[in-house]
């Protein structure tokens, strides 16, 4: 009779409520499978280089382009993306010389603003994005600025997160950048090889951080890798050098914000010392019903500000593309 009686209890004892351990969270419902938006690595051939880019969201939706700064790629957008893909088509591509796409010598391929600009241009046509909200950071920002010139009529909203348009921007950091730009000597580039070290690349990813123990160090040792390939450095070196013929199109993009008025979501790295917050505040000459938040965060702020940035972004675009 023991092991009937042993065997009544056990049921009994599996039967009853379970009683919540004071230490955990209450219980949430599990997220339905079909409801984690799928990210999508694919790549294309333009102008016969391979461009990889990272996609994810309903075909049919509205499109957001992910323009990634330097020395990342659209890796940098990959905690962002599935925040904003259920609702969203997510578009990150990686520029020739970073990422997964291809970085031939810049011997053979000129690596200017202008042909990242083309690429990217090229990649949305091919996708199908004939209309588009841009975030643009760092590189990001003339690449998407340059765009939108071209294309005026096809930016439907902007995210600006650390992305020059405007003098103010350009201080200290861009000083030996600038001296290379006024005169493209041997020894000024030499000059600029330690932005492509692995103490500037932490430090972009650390300086100024709100809480550095949120910043993943995955991120500088993949960006350093791909800095470190064969050739990598001197395309870097080309990029820094060929910046300067951003800044005389400037007005051209403020002429754009002017103009066009497109709806604005700045969140800005305050502490970041390459754009720093100078630069934010004269958006709002052309964009004044921009919407701006200066964050306690640096370079890259997604990295730091992920739990502030995602619901900003999501509630404005709801607001301003998805009425």
């Amino acid at each position: 009779m023991n092991k009937y009686f042993v065997s009544a209890i056990a049921l009994v004892a599996a039967m009853a409520p379970v009683v919540a351990d004071a230490r955990c969270a209450p219980n949430k419902p599990v997220l339905a499978a079909q409801a984690v938006p799928v990210i999508h690595y694919k790549s294309t051939t333009i102008d016969g280089l391979k461009i990889f880019y990272r996609e994810a969201g309903p075909v049919d939706a509205p499109v957001l382009l992910l323009l990634h700064g330097f020395p990342t790629s659209s890796h940098m957008f990959r905690n962002l993306i599935p925040l904003l893909a259920d609702r969203y088509r997510v578009i990150a591509p990686d520029y020739p010389g970073y990422g997964q796409s291809d970085a031939p010598d810049h011997a053979q391929y000129q690596y200017t603003f202008a042909n990242l600009t083309d690429i990217v241009d090229k990649l949305t046509d091919y996708v199908g994005a004939k209309r588009y909200s841009m975030y643009v950071m760092d590189y990001g920002a003339p690449v998407g600025y340059r765009l939108a010139l071209k294309h005026p009529e096809r930016v439907e909203a902007l995210i600006v997160q650390n992305g020059n348009a405007y003098t103010e921007g350009l201080a200290a950091f861009w000083d030996p950048i600038k001296a290379y730009w006024a005169e493209k000597t041997p020894e000024r580039r030499a000059a600029l090889a330690g932005l492509v070290t692995l103490d500037i690349t932490k430090f972009q990813y650390t300086d100024g951080m709100g809480d550095v123990a949120r910043i993943s160090p995955d991120n500088w040792v993949i960006d350093q890798a791909l800095l470190d390939r064969p050739g990598n450095r001197e395309i870097q070196l080309d990029l820094l050098g060929d910046y300067g013929s951003n800044v005389p199109l400037y007005p051209q993009f403020q002429a754009f914000f002017r103009e066009r008025k497109p709806p604005t979501l700045i969140v800005w790295g305050k502490n970041d010392k390459i754009f720093p917050e100078a630069g934010a505040h004269p958006y709002l000459r052309d964009l004044p019903d921009a919407e701006m938040h200066i964050l306690d965060s640096g370079h890259f702020a997604l990295e730091d500000k992920l739990d502030v940035m995602a619901p900003l972004i999501r509630d404005f675009l709801d607001r301003k593309v998805c009425k």
